[in-house]
């Protein structure tokens, strides 16, 4: 056998520049398309980690963020100990738990029966309905509800017509959490549709043909062809979803809430809006940001490694 010949590390790292350069000019209109969108993630998205720094700093916008002094815990120690911030997680957790179990199967629920529609006319109709609200600002959408909510607006109207006292939904602590979930799913659930939508037409249809040889009638089609054709896109979605556990949605609540439901509608991101803008509390809404982006690094983390060791699809 002759010996085999050893390749010098240095000879290694020389070819490897070259390889580059090489590939760098064969596609270089490829990178020059690509270079505006590299320009606007770096600053939009990588040099703003800079800010983070003043979450240990006393922040003060006439030094700076270079020249103000550094604090180091102050701000995270100053949070936790605010006795309302106990209320605020809760709440945070609460109304976005709500939305992801309730609101996260609606559009998969809406997908798969949408699919089953055969009148092409129809089915349209009802997608553009239910995509439209999607593109309404939350101060037009939630001024619409508001409008429905108030004591004399259609939905008391209707109480009234059962001899029953009209109920102002949106000062009751009592409705105020599902007024928000509900519509948030209204406005959201036929958008989130369309990824659904693209998944199912991606499902194999000679399954489908061989389940019914076998006997499989609609639902069964459903359980064991349908669903897991289409689950790499619902996990996908979860993990997303999930990371956004502490977002509860700051224009939805901001534009319906109100003082007299702080108690259960007051967020993490109201409370960041108060404190930083409001009030000029720069560092201290900084370092709930942070802590807000740490919790979801780390969901997105668990999540992924979780999905990853039971064989579904995962990010990475």
């Amino acid at each position: 056998m002759q010996p085999v010949q050893s390749v010098h590390p240095l000879r290694v790292a020389k070819r490897k520049p070259r390889a580059f350069i090489a590939v760098l000019k064969k596609h270089i209109w490829l990178y020059i398309l690509l270079l505006p969108t590299l320009i606007y993630f770096i600053m939009f998205h990588v040099v703003p980690y800079y800010g983070l720094s003043i979450a240990f700093k006393d922040f003060s916008p006439f030094l700076g963020i270079s020249d103000s002094p550094w604090v180091g815990m102050k701000h995270f120690d100053q949070l936790f100990q605010n006795p309302d911030f106990a209320s605020l997680l809760a709440n945070t957790l609460l109304i976005s738990m709500y939305k992801l179990i309730f609101g996260f199967p609606a559009p998969i629920v809406f997908a798969l029966m949408l699919n089953e529609v055969r009148i092409v006319f129809f089915k349209r109709a009802v997608q553009t309905i239910t995509y439209f609200p999607h593109f309404l600002s939350w101060v037009v959408f939630g001024g619409i509800v508001v409008t429905f909510l108030t004591p004399s607006g259609v939905i008391n109207a209707l109480i009234k017509t059962f001899g029953m006292e009209p109920i102002n939904f949106l000062i009751d602590t009592h409705y105020f959490r599902t007024i928000i979930v509900l519509t948030s799913i209204l406005k959201e659930f036929g958008w989130g549709a369309i990824i659904y939508l693209a998944a199912l037409a991606g499902v194999n249809p000679d399954l489908y043909d061989s389940a019914t040889v076998d006997g499989a009638n609609r639902f069964h089609q459903l359980l064991h062809v349908t669903l897991p054709g289409i689950m790499s896109t619902i996990t996908l979605m979860f993990i997303i979803n999930l990371s956004h556990i502490l977002d509860a949605g700051f224009e939805q609540i901001y534009v319906m809430i109100n003082p007299t439901v702080y108690e259960v509608g007051d967020i993490i991101n109201t409370y960041v809006y108060r404190m930083g803008l409001e009030r000029g509390q720069f560092s201290l809404a900084t370092a709930v940001g942070l802590f807000k982006g740490v919790i979801g690094f780390i969901l997105i983390l668990s999540t992924n490694t979780l999905l990853r060791k039971m064989g579904q699809r995962s990010i990475w």
